[in-house]
């Protein structure tokens, strides 16, 4: 049976255990890289954050090097230029006054060859983008502390524990992608963030209820260590979070696809490649980091142990029987061949069998 057929049909039986090394390294090399790329690089923030001064207007056919030698008179040579979408100029700078601000903003309506009233202007004070930064921040650490309260209480706080480092992975591993390709941080990447943490919790919480539930089952309490549980649970829920991720996954490509690349809205690209990094790094938290997390805390309880210690020693009870009924029936096979075994293991040759005598 192929792997396809055997996830529709709830049969897989994977070997998780020995993915999870391959997949710590993998997250050690993501979560590297992305803290690399955010103190390295540092984010690209909009305006919204920092404060200051946005334009944009529609240029086809200008560079960033064009506009910045327009605005090097100004005294704007050091502001921050983006060709947005196929041909949308956008330029942020600090706060600038009036004056000012209508100098540049007649700059660049004659460097792209369009009306004044089509250059769109946008001010935000810095006490706005201060005030953004640390609601953000509050929400932030509010729902870490609902989300931890909630799975210790329902669960453990093993899991609890699980769970969060699940989340900070994937939250590093997004901004890291910003940071990295210099996408612009907005308020509605940030929203997009604290969506896809309940995504990514949304599956770590299914493996963990199903690990429960197989944990008070009789049949397999005590007959398992915890690491074999949690491979099982794993396997029994795996297409159920497949179908979920790839369901989300569909319309987010279809919005950043059609949405963004088609039609050209920005915001629709702000929000929707932090949500489908997102979604990709929490399916894969919830498998690679949260579970073997858990995993490595649970198998140090005594009750854990001593379950471990058992089975290893049944295990090894009964490969010890096996090696000895196979030396036993190797034995036997030379006694029949015309040898018979001695106490001290050697063979003697079997003696010949009396004939009657003919009468």
């Amino acid at each position: 049976m192929s792997i396809i057929n055997k996830l529709a049909s709830f049969e897989n039986d994977i070997d998780f255990p020995k993915l999870w090394k391959r997949g710590a390294v993998v997250s050690v090399l993501l979560v590297v890289l992305s803290l690399g790329a955010i103190f390295g690089l540092t984010l690209n923030l909009g305006i919204d954050f920092e404060g200051g001064s946005a334009w944009e207007v529609p240029a086809p056919g200008v560079t960033v090097a064009d506009a910045r030698d327009v605005l090097r008179p100004l005294g704007e040579e050091n502001a921050k230029i983006q060709i947005v979408g196929d041909d949308t100029l956008r330029v942020q700078a600090e706060t600038v006054d009036d004056v000012q601000r209508n100098e540049i903003t007649d700059a660049l309506a004659e460097l792209a060859g369009v009306e004044r009233a089509e250059v769109s202007v946008s001010t935000v004070g810095p006490t706005w983008g201060e005030e953004i930064s640390s609601k953000a921040l509050r929400a932030l650490i509010v729902f870490f502390v609902l989300i931890s309260a909630y799975i210790w209480i329902r669960l453990e706080w093993k899991m609890a524990v699980g769970a969060l480092v699940a989340v900070l992975h994937d939250l590093i591993i997004c901004v890291g992608v910003y940071a990295l390709f210099q996408f612009e941080v907005t308020p509605a990447t940030v929203i997009a963030f604290l969506t896809i943490l309940g995504y990514s919790l949304y599956d770590t919480i299914v493996v963990y209820d199903k690990v429960a539930e197989n944990a008070n089952r009789s049949g397999l309490a005590g007959k398992m260590t915890y690491t074999e549980m949690m491979s099982l649970s794993l396997n029994q829920v795996l297409m159920r979070s497949l179908n979920t991720t790839l369901t989300s996954i569909m319309p987010i490509l279809a919005m950043l696809i059609v949405g963004s690349f088609i039609l050209g809205a920005v915001t629709l690209q702000e929000f929707s490649v932090a949500l489908l990094v997102g979604l990709i790094s929490g399916a894969y938290s919830s498998i690679f980091v949260a579970t073997p997390l858990v995993a490595w805390l649970k198998e140090r309880e005594p009750e854990y142990r001593s379950i471990r210690a058992r089975l290893e020693g049944t295990e090894a009870r009964k490969a010890r029987n096996d090696d000895d009924r196979n030396d036993g029936e190797g034995r036997t096979a030379k006694v029949g061949s015309g040898t018979a075994p001695t106490l001290s293991g050697r063979a003697i040759p079997a003696r010949p069998r009396k004939q009657g005598k003919r009468r």
